[in-house]
């Protein structure tokens, strides 16, 4: 079943119409909360009253931040640092607010509608502080204490300052990747009940990283991990937005325990925009040192990571990969970063699909395009000259990303660069682009190459169980967030134990059903529970057949297992199935000698991450009269060692290249001068539809396995976001014939309609 292009299976329920998302949980006596938000950008609370809201019929209770100044702010899930702890954000906001739609204060009702009077009616008045837009400006006012820069850092390797002594050419650059976020379909949202039997806190609507909000719930709370509990049910998208541990979270659990009735909470779209973790916005400036034939012998960036009015559970996550993964795949023996990870008043940020290396990659390829047109060298070919050999791998990078050493564990980057300019005709296309353009057509072509980082550890864990029956199960801590995780979990399954996929069923995100579990993100789920999953079954199946040696009386060495069944090598009428070997594994059983059931558990770990790679490029065409720029091709080649499913890698890519073009063309939350969000509706917030989407060429390729797991997989999840901001950059370049024009994202159609007015008026 590797390698083959099954349809999903969890799409099933949802195409009948039967998914459970959170917002189809009711449960009996439930109070539904609603958040009173800020309006105002920065500033100190004089008074809240909520005299009128709870005057309401059906309205049981409101807070502030008063009821709750007991809770401790959330803590770091992520590269957290001491420098950081004073930066975190309280559930409701304690005596300043910082950003528009901040929780202020909390509203409970019997139901969503009077939630929602009851908020209208609490009057929150704020005395107006000057607020800080410009992250990469003078540091503002946090506090009485601290100012708003929460952690710097550098990286470096190799010797900066002699790289640049020697260099023939210097380039001097400034880069700067707005700022966005994922929008998932589905919206926040949690149920949280109190049994009071078990003293067992219930959350509901869990999603990403169940096992860690766990955790941090009991902590915050004060409860023992083993008294709450999380599921996740169906999850409509998560893009690394979704499930993380926010304040609203934190309020419907403890308003569980203190209320004594269930409570929900389903964020509408507006919140969203404003209260969700927003990303990217980072500032980017860099020197670039080469020799005469363009080779890169150093490379110094300082950057400033806008991190908005809080440091949320991700830390500093953002600013270090964008620092560890800047150089991407090119050899840079000496290189020298320092990041800045500092506070404006702004929605709080977080990672959005490929965080820290879409600003990287973009920042990077732009450089790589600025030498090449400042040399007078093929913009294919100084790639090729500074790309990292297959004969270097493993490639340390003497620098670290989330705590683990960068080191690339396999790569042939050449030959994806030889097998992409082969598939355009890169010389003939070139010339063609260049004939048009001189007829008078905005048209060009970008390059963006990129390494990913994927299998993030340190565990994963899976249980394969079959029952009496004969039907498999697969449970494991980690979660799923859309992309295909049951399917992928079960095609491992069942190409070990030689079952069909629809005797397996895979159980994950539930805190009661595993001991320990990490969650989805980091393009990590195929590779770990992948791995553990692929153990478990390898264990299941010895165990199995050492079973069915006992039963038939013959030799494991002389056993086979297909269809569901362990059968003599040549003699398929002497077979046991599996089923009937689960049941001759009772607890009574003399078969199981103190080891009852057919069952394995495996736990993989790994102190190293794996590293997908690939390039894109794409032909665009600029209309100067709407500042409307479509692709009329685009390819995205892409390595991630071994595809367990051709058609969800292609769809994965589909999709983040969608969400990378949205980010490069269209999306931005701007703000006013006195920090009011202008972007809080759709009609405000532009997203790319099918129609401005180009029909995409994967080129999906397992030319590098990786070595650090036996399947030899890599993540799949972030490859087809990670370069479009620097292709679609290039390809503005090309059609404009001017090299380094674009310097930042987005380039909304206003902004192109302006450079085309300029490059008009100067001839």
């Amino acid at each position: 079943m590797i390698g083959e292009s099954v349809p999903r299976l969890e799409d099933r329920p949802l195409l009948r119409g039967e998914g459970r998302f959170v917002a189809d949980i009711d449960l009996p006596h439930q109070l539904h909360m609603r958040i009173v938000r800020s309006h105002a950008a920065h500033g100190t609370i004089t008074s809240i009253d909520a005299a009128e809201a709870l005057a309401v019929p059906g309205v049981a209770a409101v807070w502030t931040g008063a009821d709750v100044a007991d809770v401790p702010p959330i803590d770091f899930r992520q590269v957290g640092a001491d420098q950081m702890v004073p930066y975190r954000q309280p559930i409701l906001a304690q005596r300043r607010v910082r950003y528009v739609g901040e929780p202020v204060a909390a509203v409970f009702a019997a139901d969503p509608y009077t939630a929602e009077d009851g908020a209208e009616r609490v009057v929150v008045e704020v005395a107006e502080l000057p607020p800080v837009l410009d992250a990469a400006g003078p540091l503002g006012d946090f506090d009485e204490r601290l100012d708003t820069e929460a952690y710097v850092f550098t990286e470096a390797t190799g010797d900066v300052e002699e790289a640049f002594a020697r260099a023939e050419h210097i380039l001097e650059a400034e880069f700067r990747v707005g700022r966005h976020t994922g929008v998932p379909l589905e919206c926040r949202g949690a149920v949280a009940a109190h049994h009071r039997d078990t003293q067992t806190l219930e959350f509901l609507g869990a999603a990403k990283v169940p096992f860690q909000n766990r955790d941090a719930l009991a902590q915050m709370l004060g409860l023992p991990p083993s008294r709450v509990v999380l599921r996740e049910a169906h999850v409509g998208g998560g893009f690394g937005v979704r499930g993380e541990l926010y304040p609203e979270d934190v309020l419907v659990a403890l308003a569980a325990l203190r209320l004594g009735r269930p409570v929900k909470w389903i964020e509408d779209r507006q919140e969203h925009l404003v209260a969700a973790n927003h990303s990217r916005d980072q500032l980017h400036r860099l020197r670039v040192a080469t020799d005469a034939r363009g080779v890169i012998e150093g490379l110094e960036v300082e950057f400033v990571s806008d991190q908005g009015a809080y440091v949320r559970t991700h830390g500093a996550t953002v600013a270090t990969l964008a620092a560890a993964m800047l150089p991407g795949p090119y050899r840079i023996p000496n290189y020298r970063v320092t990041g800045r990870v500092r506070l404006s008043n702004k929605t709080p940020a977080g990672t959005y699909r490929a965080p820290g290396r879409y600003e990287s990659t973009f920042v990077r390829e732009r450089a790589m395009d600025a030498v090449a047109a400042e040399l007078g060298i093929d913009r294919a070919e100084v790639r090729r000259r500074n790309l990292i050999g297959s004969d270097e791998m493993p490639f340390e990078r003497g620098i670290d990303a989330l705590g683990t050493p960068v080191v690339y564990d396999s790569g042939r980057y050449e030959t994806m660069l030889d097998r992409v300019l082969d598939h355009i005709d890169y010389s003939a296309l070139t010339e063609s682009l260049a004939e048009r353009r001189a007829a008078g057509e905005l048209v060009g072509l970008g390059l963006g190459f990129f390494v990913e980082k994927s299998g993030l550890g340190p565990f994963a864990g899976s249980r394969i169980t079959v029952d009496g029956s004969g039907r498999v199960t697969v449970t494991t801590g980690e979660a799923s967030v859309g992309q295909g995780f049951e399917t992928v979990m079960a095609q491992i399954c069942s190409d070990v134990l030689g079952v069909g996929l629809d005797s397996i069923s895979v159980v994950h995100g539930q805190t009661d059903q595993m001991s320990y579990g990490m969650g989805a993100f980091a393009s990590r789920a195929t590779v770990m529970a992948g791995t553990a999953t692929h153990d478990a079954s390898e264990a299941l199946r010895q165990r199995a057949i050492e079973a069915a040696a006992e039963m038939l009386e013959a030799s494991a060495d002389d056993l086979v297992m297909a269809d569901g069944a362990v059968s003599v090598a040549g003699s398929p009428a002497q077979a046991v199935t599996l089923g009937e070997i689960a049941s001759a594994l009772g607890p009574a059983s003399p078969l199981a000698r103190g080891r009852p059931g057919l069952v394995a558990e495996e736990w993989y770990t790994t102190s190293h991450m794996n590293y997908p790679y690939g390039l894109h490029a794409g032909v665009a065409a600029l209309d100067p009269d709407t500042g409307r720029l479509a692709f009329e091709r685009y390819v995205i080649a892409y390595d991630v060692g071994r595809a367990i499913n051709p058609m969800l890698v292609e769809g994965q890519i589909v999709g983040g290249a969608a969400q990378g073009f949205g980010g490069a063309l269209f999306e931005d939350f701007s703000y006013d001068e006195i920090g009011q969000p202008q972007a809080t509706t759709f009609m405000d917030y532009l997203m790319p539809t099918a129609a401005e989407m180009p029909d995409l060429e994967i080129l999906l390729s397992e030319d590098a396995p990786s070595p650090l797991n036996p399947l030899g997989v890599k993540g799949a999840g972030e490859g087809g976001t990670n370069a479009c901001g620097a292709v679609v950059a290039a390809a503005i370049d090309d059609a404009l014939g001017r090299p380094g024009a674009v310097t930042s994202l987005p380039v909304t159609p206003e902004r192109l309609h302006a450079m085309c007015r300029s490059l008009a008026a100067t001839g």
